[in-house]
């Protein structure tokens, strides 16, 4: 494979796109329930643990353009055959491209679940599983291009939700959130580390980033994607917080959700289905792009053609996705990915920055030695 990439010139992007691509990435299923999950560690700390998660968030993105940086106009596929060389870095692609694949099937399945418990309840798992893999299947199609517009449109036709938050607000306590810093310091740090599922999807800027023509303005879109999302999540958690009681919110599984359930509008009964379903413009960004990455990453590091690769990657997805029904189940998953989605997004960035950083210098010296 050619370690260094290069788009062709119709496939560019520009770079201000990158913070509509962040934005999508990083809100979509997760944003429905985080509230509980990090106030069952924090308490009424919780919204210092969603800051601490926004400010790791920036380090990591920072850390993830260096080292793209360093690398020319590669990939993350390229970086890891640079790095590693041709085997090793091949196995970590596979790695990289089962955790695209992973992530996919995780939005998938608690979207599902969404739907099935709050409308749904008797429609069988499998017909939305088709439904919503062959719209995948139909925007996949269209290239980065038309994906990256899915993310702009998904963006600007969701900005509406922002105005139902004042409804909440009336029935608010402030009071909720005192005393701050009461909670030690250990359960702040567990509460940020339970925001792992929350604020994921920035990864994908290791994929998309040849395809950007302003490498320079690369690192001001991204921080400023990350800062929106980060303050959206802030604002919600601190909602939540003022909103239920401390045994309310430990106790409601989807806190964003419900919180529109006592929005009454004229024309509009239950409020909750219409962003229910409406939800699906927003995680199917999210579906796009991972499915996108996986298949760029076996492009890339085998030079298959992704017609094939698309098919297999869509029953590989659809098959496992019909044996995880129950709440217990999909809570297990979740479990078990944002324990490996961490080490995949914050922690092995700095590995592949301090390999990336020795490999350059290792190269100039032995270049001035010849």
């Amino acid at each position: 494979m050619k370690v260094q990439y290069q788009p062709k010139q119709q496939y560019l992007l520009n770079t201000f796109l990158l913070f509509f691509i962040f934005h999508a990435m990083q809100v979509g299923i997760g944003i429905q329930a985080f509230e509980r999950i990090i106030f069952s560690e924090a308490k009424q700390d919780a919204w210092i643990s969603v800051v601490l998660a926004g400010i790791f968030s920036h380090v990591v993105v920072y850390i993830m353009i260096k080292t793209l940086q360093i690398n020319g106009t590669s990939d993350i596929y390229g970086i890891q055959i640079t790095v590693y060389g041709k085997w090793i870095g091949k196995i970590l692609n596979c790695f990289f491209i089962f955790y695209c694949l992973l992530a996919f099937m995780i939005i998938l399945k608690n979207y599902i679940e969404v739907l099935q418990t709050w409308i749904f309840p008797t429609v069988p798992t499998w017909l939305f599983s088709v439904s919503i893999l062959l719209l995948v299947i139909y925007g996949f199609t269209g290239g980065i291009r038309v994906i990256v517009g899915v993310c702009f449109f998904s963006f600007i036709l969701s900005i509406w939700m922002l105005g139902l938050i004042g409804y909440p607000l009336r029935y608010s306590e402030l009071n909720h959130l005192l005393p701050i810093m009461e909670t030690n310091i250990v359960s702040i740090i567990k509460g940020t580390h339970k925001m792992t599922l929350t604020i994921i999807g920035f990864e994908i800027l290791y994929v998309v980033y040849p395809f950007l023509k302003e490498k320079d303005k690369v690192q001001k879109f991204a921080h400023l994607g990350i800062a929106a999302t980060n303050i959206l999540y802030l604002l919600l958690m601190l909602l939540s917080i003022i909103y239920f009681s401390p045994g309310q919110l430990e106790k409601t599984i989807w806190p964003s959700l419900t919180l529109f359930k006592i929005i009454k509008l004229p024309f509009i009964e239950r409020i909750e289905y219409v962003i229910i379903t409406f939800w699906l413009l927003i995680i199917l960004p999210n579906l796009l792009l991972y499915l996108w990455a996986a298949i760029q990453g076996v492009k890339r590091t085998f030079g298959k053609k992704s017609k094939w690769v698309l098919l297999i990657f869509i029953l590989f997805i659809f098959i496992p996705s019909l044996f995880f029904n129950s709440r217990i189940n999909i809570n297990r998953l979740n479990h078990y990915f944002s324990i490996i989605a961490f080490y995949i997004v914050f922690c092995y960035p700095f590995i592949l920055y301090a390999l990336s950083l020795i490999r350059k210098k290792l190269t100039s010296t032995m270049e001035k030695m010849q």
